[in-house]
């Protein structure tokens, strides 16, 4: 048998993989919440957080505690460094595409498209000129029984910035 002329330092290189990303613990808890049969609903009660806010964090739009990053893994069956990411400053608004492709997202946007101005105008009319904030924000997203077809019910809290003059 021929000896192998591979050194000690190509079969370390040869094992390294590449870091683990933030989009790739957002695979991981698709995939362990689809295989373990999972609510998002289930999810946030073991956060102990809102699911609207849970799904958004575990899809990698907010920042866990480490308790709550904790209480998801454990739930999820995550790795440490998984947990870790949980724990970090995401990269917020992170869409594949500039204009949403996804059927439902696309609504939204074809919603603010729609009506965007007519948020715009109402606001300002009942507040001043400033915005809604996505930073201190709730929201809750609701079945609503309807004998014509069950409608989806989304209701939006932000706190009203003003723009400041310096």
């Amino acid at each position: 048998m021929k000896k192998s002329k591979t050194t000690g330092a190509s079969l370390a290189a040869a094992s390294f993989s590449k870091p683990m990303k933030r989009t790739d613990v957002t695979e991981m808890v698709v995939e362990s919440r689809l295989k373990k049969g999972l609510s998002w609903a289930k999810i946030a009660k073991a956060v102990g957080a809102s699911k609207e806010w849970t799904t958004a964090a575990l899809l990698g739009q907010m920042q866990m505690t480490k308790a709550q990053a904790e209480a998801a893994g454990k739930l999820l069956g995550l790795p440490p460094y998984a947990v870790l990411l949980l724990q970090q400053v995401p990269y917020k608004g992170s869409l594949p595409t500039a204009v949403p492709t996804d059927p439902l997202i696309y609504r939204f946007y074809e919603l603010v498209s729609v009506y965007g101005t007519t948020f715009k105008e109402l606001i300002h009319e009942e507040f001043g000129d400033g915005i809604m904030s996505a930073i201190d924000f709730k929201m809750d997203m609701k079945r609503e029984p309807d004998p014509n077809g069950d409608r989806v019910k989304i209701v939006m809290s932000g706190k009203y910035l003003s723009y400041k003059t310096y």
